[in-house]
């Protein structure tokens, strides 16, 4: 096949194997280059709103998806005094969240990456290369050359454009533009699974809790087909170390939360949790450039975001959806029409994460909110009512590509 109508995906992660089914669906040819020699996805659970869920039923992979767990409702809780502020239906008619073609999930990354990972398999027109990584990319008048390496050995690569979908530490990013960093937040994720028969039923319904306390908040939700709990623990830390992720000693957050005042139950989840993994929360402005000639970054390799608004997934699989259709609405297949439809998906995609970036730093300050402002917070949430607080999210979860 013509270097026209070949692609290259580095990073085989949640953004990068949606793009390629979407890029693939279009007729192109796909690789995927991803330095893992296998594909272990790590950091347990995600939630996927209706604009992201909507996206991979229109790819196909909803029948992949049958561990994945629609909860009945999001319920907002006080750390304080263990009582529920709130509690969002996600089920109630005329909701954004409600619509059955565009399930609210949650699930375990392993799971979402194993049905993309079946689904890639399952596409001809797409070559997956584990143990193999970019390395260089130089643009010519028959469009790009892309080196790649795998082992000791290099191998050049003609194609049309080359896709970063390589996380926060992107190698494409610091090709395109090695002066962008990501920037450490001040804040600490612990993360870890429980076996839902280590807790009372009546702590294991199919609901998102949010717990709300000073200077810290917990999430849980069920994940694998609701034989899970996902936890997830946020705290401020420091991080002077290489990476953003390692193992957490089980005592060390739960100490915290006891030493915060936190109610029962909430340290009653912690505690069951086996084992945890801290992961430094980074974040990669959505304000720079993401595109050069032939190349565009997607996902954490573009911007990077807090966790506090559930749409880092999210963005990744709309931005590949978005990339998608600005390829196909192309004009031609000359390099330079290429490079017009990735710097025409950046100006569409750009305003949107800046606002969900604005919108999950906000969060994480009304989450963490102590004393009277606290109380201030959860009087306003009683007052606006549960169908007025979930539609607040409806232009996330209304998007459509």
């Amino acid at each position: 096949m013509a270097a026209s109508r070949t692609i290259i995906v580095a990073g085989a992660g949640i953004g990068g194997l949606t793009a390629s089914l979407a890029l693939a669906k279009l007729g192109f040819r796909i690789i995927v280059l991803e330095k893992a020699e296998r594909l272990e996805e790590a950091g347990a659970g995600l939630q996927l709103s209706p604009n992201a869920s909507r996206v991979l039923v229109d790819l196909g992979l909803g029948p992949r998806l049958s561990r994945a767990v629609t909860p009945d409702s999001i319920c907002l809780m006080s750390a304080r005094n263990g009582g529920e502020i709130s509690r969002l239906s996600l089920a109630r008619a005329g909701s954004a969240a409600s619509d059955t073609s565009a399930p609210y999930w949650v699930i375990h990354r392993a799971d979402l990456q194993a049905a993309l990972r079946e689904q890639v398999e399952n596409s001809s027109n797409i070559e997956l290369r584990l143990g193999c990584q970019f390395e260089d990319v130089s643009p010519h008048a028959k469009g790009l050359t892309v080196v790649q390496r795998s082992g000791a050995s290099r191998r050049d690569e003609l194609a049309a454009a080359l896709i970063g979908a390589d996380g926060i530490w992107s190698t494409v990013r610091q090709h395109l533009l090695p002066d962008v960093q990501p920037l450490f937040s001040g804040l600490i994720a612990w993360r870890g699974t429980l076996d839902t028969r280590q807790m009372p039923r009546e702590y294991t319904s199919r609901r998102v809790q949010l717990w709300m306390g000073s200077q810290a908040h917990l999430v849980a939700y069920p994940i694998s087909a609701a034989r899970q709990i996902n936890v997830v623990a946020v705290v401020p830390g420091e991080w002077n170390r290489p990476g953003w992720s390692e193992p957490g000693d089980g005592n060390e957050i739960k100490s915290a939360f006891v030493a915060a005042g936190w109610h029962a139950i909430p340290r009653m989840l912690i505690g069951a949790v086996d084992g945890w993994r801290k992961w430094a929360l980074f974040t990669v402005s959505g304000r720079g450039p993401w595109t050069g000639d032939g190349v565009a970054l997607l996902g954490d390799a573009a911007h990077a975001m807090l966790p506090f608004a559930a749409q880092g997934a999210a963005m990744a699989i709309e931005d590949a959806a978005v990339l998608a259709k600005c390829i196909a609405a192309r004009s031609n297949e000359s390099p330079a029409a290429f490079t017009a439809a990735l710097q025409r998906y950046e100006r569409l995609r750009r305003p949107r994460i800046i606002r969900v970036q604005r919108s999950a730093r906000q969060a994480g300050r009304i989450y963490h909110l102590a004393g009277p402002m606290a109380l201030a917070r959860d009087l306003f949430i009683k007052a606006m009512g549960p169908q007025r607080m979930l539609s607040r999210q409806n232009w996330i979860y209304d998007w459509r590509p």
